[in-house]
Order: C-alpha cells, then structure tokens, then sequence
C-alpha cells in the first residue's frame, strides 16, 4: 500500500516547527507526506493578497486532505480561518491536529463548523484521521484524546 499523502498543512508561522514533526511522526509509521503550504523551506515574498489567495487555493486543490495544526493562537489567524473556508469549498477531508499546548479554546471555528475530525498529538490518531478510518465519537477528540462532540454534522460523501 502506498503511504503517500498529498497535503496542506495550515499552520500559524509561530507553530511552524510542528510541521517537520509531524512529517517525523508520520514518517515513523510509514508514511510520506508531501505538504504543498507556503512555510520557510519554500518561502514566498509575494504581498499581493489577490495574488496569495490564487496561490493558496491551488496548493488546496492539490492536496488530498487539508491538515489544521491547533496550537495556542491558531484561532486568531486570519489566514488560517481562510484556507479552512476555502478547503471546505474544495470539499476536501479537513483534519484537525492539537498542538502540545494546544487547548479546545484554540479550535479554528472553521475547524469546528467544517472539519472531519479533530485529533490530539498521536501517530495513531493522525494516520486514522488521514486515512478516514475514525467513527462516530472516534473523529472529535479533547487533546488528550477524550471524546468531544462534534459542532458540526457535515458528511463527506465519496461518489
């Protein structure tokens, strides 16, 4: 089986470490995530916001599922509540990923309003996420990994 993920991982600049981690993390169960976000391992200088958003809904659109990681000010960020909009748009799998540190008040609304699940800082967690193979209270988790429930009742369907 091929283990090779397409993904965006939307992130506040301030978290961006996290993203070679959880590359690591994965990596460990197997896994190749190829992440298409703008981080500072493929920075861009560009300022023109038309321009940013054209760039931002094409490395949405390529990526299979669209990973939020959740840490202390994730919320606050304007971009990131926008790449969640615009990957529910694409009705792409929206996966929720808590930071060490991250807390229920740091969810991106976007994340509780569209999100498939929501997931604590585990491997095994993250991959059933990605992989879609959570159920019922199985998808919406606290950050130790306890069930929450779910804000939204979107369902994905595959045709």
């Amino acid at each position: 089986m091929d283990k090779t993920k397409n993904v965006f991982i939307s992130h506040h600049s301030k978290d961006e470490e996290n993203i070679s981690k959880l590359k690591k993390l994965l990596r460990k169960q197997g896994y190749q995530i190829k992440n298409s976000s703008i981080d500072s391992s493929k920075p861009n200088q560009a300022t023109n916001k038309k321009y940013i958003r054209r760039l931002l809904r094409m490395r949405i659109q390529w990526a299979g599922t669209f990973i939020c990681l959740v840490g202390p000010e994730t919320h606050n960020r304007d971009w990131v509540n926008w790449e969640i909009d615009q990957a529910h748009k694409k009705d792409k799998q929206i996966v929720g990923v808590y930071l060490h540190g991250g807390t229920e008040n740091d969810v991106p609304e976007g994340i509780n309003l569209y999100g498939d699940s929501l997931v604590p800082w585990r491997s095994e967690k993250i991959v059933d996420a990605i992989e879609d193979n959570l159920t019922g209270e199985e998808n919406w988790c606290d950050p130790e990994g306890n069930p929450r429930e779910p804000v939204n009742t979107i369902t994905h369907l595959n045709c």
